[in-house]
C-alpha cells in the first residue's frame, strides 16, 4: 500500500470521526418520576432490600466470629508452627 492511500484512509477516518462527535445525543425532555420517594423505598423493601448495602456491609463490615481460644493460645500455636515470617515478626515486636 502506498503512502498517499494511507494518508487518504486517514483523512478519511479523522473526517468521519468528528462528524459523528458534533452529533448530539437525543435528549428530548428530562426524566420525571411518577413515583413519590415513598413508593420507591417501598419497592426495594419489597424486593428484598437495598441489595447494594447489603453487599458492601457484608463484605467490608463483617460480623465478627467468635473463638473459644485466648489470644495467648494463639500466638502460642502460631509460634509451633512452620510460619516463619509470622514467628519472626511475633519476636521483634514484643
Amino acid at each position: 500500500m502506498t503512502i498517499a492511500k494511507i494518508i487518504a484512509a486517514t483523512a478519511l477516518i479523522a473526517a468521519a470521526g468528528s462528524a459523528f462527535a458534533e452529533s448530539q445525543y437525543p435528549v428530548d425532555q428530562p426524566f420525571v418520576s411518577t413515583k413519590t420517594r415513598a413508593e420507591v423505598v417501598a419497592e426495594i423493601k419489597q424486593a428484598g432490600g437495598d441489595l447494594g448495602r447489603k453487599n458492601y456491609q457484608e463484605t467490608f463490615n463483617p460480623t465478627p466470629v467468635a473463638s473459644a481460644k485466648t489470644r495467648a493460645e494463639v500466638v502460642a500455636e502460631l509460634s509451633q508452627g512452620g510460619d516463619i515470617a509470622r514467628n519472626n515478626y511475633i519476636n521483634t515486636t514484643r
